[in-house]
């Protein structure tokens, strides 16, 4: 059976998993009365409950004869890692474009690193049945964009489809709104080459992506590079200087098959697999037979820019809703991703108590504390922080980000003053029809950080921002942070609704009644810029006096609940974020006020 390798790369949002679904479908992966859930490929809880891909997926299908092995990518910049290491695995890209909104940043980012590799792109210019499509116009910019690239006169020679993944349909023809994906399947059995790899040399294998099975242990996934596996046969694992770190034999050698790893006998240069039997080997280590010495070199990762401390829950309610709650659990689960995500990076501080995780963004680290809550880790989090460098002249840089903002023209000026608040220079502006207007900056990650929540704001929920990490520059020094103070808990014990009804002439409050309160405890934020110590639990003192009319009912604003990305965006410096598997707290990092202010005192000297 004649062989394909191909990755579907796009922007978050523009329809990949969603084509992959009809791809399956058409080629006749399910059976007609089978269940299948919409957008199959997204199987992780998080990625079903935000639409969005986080992890990189093979899948393969079979059509006409031939095996079509498809990797299904992230979207989003902050998962980029994924992207970046299993081009390695393909001998083609097929280029999803959305009809109305057309080349974004992270279009820019994983189409230069396939074009770097050498892949011939298919582009395929996706929901052609909406309403505002502009399909020239989006097809003269990924034009500019390959050219912009430095793509050679064979990728700029790119073969187009025009498709629409939900309906199911593909044509050379942009008028057309009808059909199947048959042409889609010709274009790649044509257009992508089959892997020309070396069948009779040893075996070799580079590792791309890790995962764990409770029976089978780790998993190893990759393409084969040369050579057969055959079931048992004798391997050896080797680092990227060529050094034996780990012997076995392939116990278990799995192909995919639609949504399903299938058990097989042998695999053969070219196959994706997935393989068990090793339990040392990594993402990056080349898995080979005995007498290879020399290993795969990986494609190296753009460096990680955000970093946030990760600590052992200290706060009076610790340990009372996980049961994961000490720094050798955490350790451990830390380095165990780190292992799988190369995109991350960890380092234990020096108190052992607690360690520093960097990584590409704040959705990044904030999917990694979602799953380690869900899993039962208590933790307390800071304020993340970017990771400054130096260059030649020994000054201090700091990372940049490329932001483009689509937003209706009446907030185009509160967006502009905004960002130029944050240090921010403008690079482009221009009309994106239907009375939208596209902004891009050059912003300095730093100051990016908790823009996100007050952008929606200012935009009334319709703008839409991208950013994606463009380069180390020269710092800009001082950038203004949140603007106002927070009301603060001086004692443990539950809210009280007559405490709380005079607060909230104060400002916003983040509790309800009845919920547990401690000292040092964030319970809301103030209308002015100072922090203030308040009492929520303040009860009404009772006495046998009473007046003719019935007390007042008190009503309460429902509370400020944050989710777990704006609260880490929230915090200031001398904060921190309280997360458990029940509930996200925001906290002082000192909760007694005398150490509060002694802090802050040996700050300011």
């Amino acid at each position: 059976m004649s062989l394909r390798n191909i990755a579907i790369i796009a922007h978050v949002d523009h329809g990949k998993t969603t084509l992959v679904d009809q791809l399956f479908r058409q080629s006749g992966t399910f059976r007609d009365n089978q269940r299948v859930e919409e957008r199959a490929m997204d199987s992780n809880d998080l990625e079903k409950e935000r639409g969005i891909t986080i992890l990189a997926k093979p899948t393969s299908i079979e059509w006409n004869g031939t095996r079509i092995n498809i990797v299904d990518t992230p979207g989003h910049a902050d998962f980029g890692g994924e992207v970046e290491r299993i081009l390695s695995m393909v001998d083609g890209v097929i280029l999803l474009v959305d009809s109305s909104e057309g080349a974004m940043p992270q279009t820019k980012f994983v189409t230069g690193k396939a074009l770097a590799l050498g892949l011939k792109p298919i582009v395929v210019v996706n929901k052609v049945d909406r309403p505002d499509e502009r399909i020239q116009e989006v097809l003269d910019e990924v034009f500019d964009l390959f050219v912009t690239l430095e793509a050679t006169d064979e990728q700029l020679d790119f073969p187009v489809l025009y498709a629409s993944g939900r309906n199911g349909y593909a044509s050379e023809d942009p008028t057309r709104r009808e059909g199947t994906l048959e042409p889609m399947f010709q274009k790649i059995v044509d257009h992508v080459p089959p892997p020309s790899l070396d069948q009779d040399a040893p075996f070799s294998f580079l590792v791309t992506l890790l995962d764990r099975d409770n029976f089978l242990g780790r998993i190893l996934t990759g393409r084969v590079q040369s050579g057969t596996l055959k079931v048992n046969q004798p391997i050896h694992a080797l680092d990227s200087e060529g050094k034996v770190i780990e012997t076995g034999r392939a116990s278990k050698i799995l192909s995919f098959r639609g949504l399903d790893r299938v058990p097989v006998e042998e695999a053969k240069a070219g196959d994706i697999i997935s393989l068990a039997g090793l339990t040392v080997a990594t993402v990056a280590n080349t898995i080979a037979d005995t007498s290879v010495s020399e290993p795969i070199q990986a494609q190296p990762i753009d460096p990680p820019t955000l970093s946030m401390r990760f600590a052992v829950n200290d706060s009076p309610m610790a340990g009372r809703e996980g049961s994961k709650v000490t720094s050798r659990m955490i350790r451990d689960r830390l380095m165990r991703e780190a292992e799988s995500n190369v995109a991350i990076k960890v380092t234990e501080a020096a108190d052992k108590d607690s360690f520093e995780v960097a990584g590409r963004g704040e959705l990044q680290l904030g999917v990694l504390i979602e799953t380690m809550r869900r899993e039962g880790f208590e933790l307390g989090i800071s304020r993340p922080r970017v990771l400054f460098g130096t260059d030649e002249a020994g000054d201090r840089t700091e990372p940049y980000e490329t932001v483009v903002i689509d937003v209706d023209d009446e907030f185009t000026g509160t967006v502009v003053e905004k960002m130029n608040q944050r240090k921010a220079e403008m690079t482009d502006m221009r009309p994106s029809g239907g009375g939208k207007t596209r902004i891009t900056f050059s912003a300095p990650s730093r100051g990016l950080i908790g823009y996100h929540g007050e952008f929606l704001s200012d935009t009334r929920g319709t703008g839409i921002m991208n950013r994606l990490f463009e380069k180390y520059g020269p710092h800009k020094g001082t950038i203004e942070g949140r603007k106002n103070g927070v009301l603060i808990s001086n004692g443990a014990g539950e809210a009280v609704a007559y405490a709380l009804g005079p607060l909230e002439e104060r400002g916003v409050l983040m509790v309800g009644v009845g919920e547990a309160l401690y000292e040092g405890m964030i319970i809301g934020e103030n209308a002015k810029p100072e922090d203030l110590e308040v009492n929520p639990m303040k009860s009404k003192a009772l006495t046998n006096f009473r007046a003719s009319g019935k007390d007042d009912s008190i009503r309460l604003t429902p509370p400020w609940k944050m989710t777990l990305e704006q609260a880490i965006a929230y915090i200031d410096d001398d904060e921190m974020v309280e997360v458990t598997p029940q509930n996200i707290r925001l906290r002082k990092r000192y909760l007694d006020p005398n150490e509060r202010k002694r802090m802050s005192r040996a700050k300011a000297a």
